[in-house]
């Protein structure tokens, strides 16, 4: 799917809301209003990847009702737009398609390199996941309770107890995850350029360190 392709779906998802709220009774008619809600979700889920800070966002408007998930969804949908129109979701539609870390990790380093360190960390963190969940796999270790997928502080705990990795080293893999969090939470001010330069260059060496 293109860029292009994208942002015709947004737009299309956008105007069918915009023409929504703007009908009379608009107000009133929940179930209209939330089937805009999920279609939106659902298209921000299929564009996007797993712990980006479009995920977080739609996360944080689940709970709301009387239109107001609505509007949150729609918050989100025209941030994502305008994200692909400036460009810098290139690196998420690449993302989908990436085969190796490396990838990811490329990706981090030349938007870190453009000063999109927010953009930075969000996929340095999302390399770190998929490598983590990637160890647990290659050491028998479960990556799901219960059907449902463990958190990456989990799963970093686990490889501890698995002896996979020392104490030490899952301090340092938890810091990274604050550092991670920070950025998907849009907590932009927790952290500065230079520590997302640390934050990638100690992931990509855990890595070297802990193939999977």
């Amino acid at each position: 799917m293109t860029i292009e392709d994208m942002l015709k779906q947004l737009d299309e998802l956008f105007d069918k809301s915009y023409a929504f709220l703007g009908a009379e009774g608009a107000a009133s008619n929940h179930v209209d209003s939330e089937v805009l809600a999920i279609r939106i979700e659902a298209a921000i889920l299929r564009l996007t990847t797993e712990g980006s800070v479009y995920h977080e966002r739609l996360k944080k408007g689940s709970d709301k009702g009387n239109g107001l998930r609505l509007l949150h969804n729609i918050n989100v949908l025209l941030a994502l737009r305008e994200d692909l129109r400036a460009g810098w979701i290139d690196t998420v539609v690449e993302l989908v398609h990436a085969d190796t870390y490396s990838d990811f990790l490329q990706m981090a380093d030349g938007l870190l390199s453009k000063g999109y360190k927010d953009a930075a960390a969000v996929i340095t963190g999302t390399a770190l996941e998929v490598h983590v969940r990637a160890l647990c796999i290659k050491n028998n270790v479960t990556t799901a309770v219960a059907g449902r997928p463990k958190k990456a502080d989990t799963m970093n705990a686990d490889l501890k107890k698995a002896c996979v990795y020392d104490g030490l080293q899952q301090k340092e893999v938890t810091t990274w995850m604050a550092l991670r969090n920070s950025a998907a939470h849009g907590d932009y001010g927790d952290y500065d350029h230079a520590q997302v330069r640390r934050f990638l260059d100690g992931v990509e060496a855990f890595m070297k360190k802990f193939p999977a």
